[in-house]
């Protein structure tokens, strides 16, 4: 049975006890409504290490708009479950105030790569993902951290973070698992309509086709996105897009 740790205090005391002294630890970052996706994290983090610890923490501060926080979906006794199922050793489940002592005084900021993409578009978000994944870092001080390609530039900025603070934390990132129709799996398609699903599946499809990034964005503006932007950087192309009110995010190796 799992082990859910709501104090970081007690999570404190246990992270230096003597039972888990010679043990290496995984974490898997999250903020809830768990799916596939993260179950290919969490059992790459069981495969690798001895214990492995998942944290659900809906964080304020990396929301740009205050809408998407309040629409966030909330499916912790199925997270509880799932998690249970797939023997996650522990939980941590802390509140705002526990994380935040000093509230969002203090933060981390990236100055070039975090500016790009999806963050031009969403200010200050970054910023938030990268003060909590510092925080988490530093209480969980796993041997390995797991997150995902489909966010494929905050993966990358976590790195670089991880390598710039001298954080003794290897990060992994593990391919994007994706739906039949190739639509990468994200807690924002619980939003998405039966219609909207099947549309979806076009993005993925649409990204990785080899033309301009002009003639993609055009043609997922015919399947009826609101694109937001499409980059290719490297053998990547990076995409955003809105179907009705929902923002999805891909990227595809070309």
């Amino acid at each position: 049975m799992i082990k859910v740790i709501e104090r970081l205090s007690e999570w404190k005391k246990i992270r230096v006890g003597r039972l888990y002294a010679k043990k290496t630890f995984g974490l898997v970052p999250t903020m809830g409504a768990l799916h596939d996706g993260h179950a290919a994290l969490i059992k790459k983090s069981i495969k690798e290490n001895d214990i492995t610890v998942v944290s659900i923490f809906v964080n304020p501060t990396q929301f740009n708009n205050p809408e998407d926080l309040k629409k966030y979906p909330n499916t912790f006794d199925a997270d509880l479950e799932l998690l249970n199922n797939l023997k996650v050793d522990f939980l941590l489940h802390p509140t705002y105030e526990e994380m935040y002592p000093y509230f969002y005084d203090y933060k981390v900021i990236e100055t070039n790569f975090s500016k790009t993409l999806c963050g031009q578009f969403r200010p200050g978000h970054f910023d938030g993902v990268l003060t909590v994944v510092l925080k988490l870092l530093n209480l969980v001080k796993p041997n390995k951290a797991y997150f995902g390609e489909k966010d494929f530039q905050q993966y990358k900025l976590v790195k670089g973070m991880a390598e710039a603070f001298f954080i003794d934390t290897k990060i992994i990132s593990v391919p994007t698992v994706r739906t039949k129709d190739g639509l990468a799996l994200s807690s924002r398609n619980m939003r998405l309509s039966k219609d909207e699903l099947k549309t979806a599946a076009y993005f993925p499809q649409i990204l990785k086709l080899k033309l301009s990034d002009e003639k993609i964005k055009s043609l997922l503006e015919k399947k009826g996105f609101r694109v937001e932007y499409i980059e290719q950087i490297g053998s990547r192309r990076f995409g955003a897009v809105y179907l009705g009110n929902v923002r999805l995010i891909d990227n595809v190796k070309i």
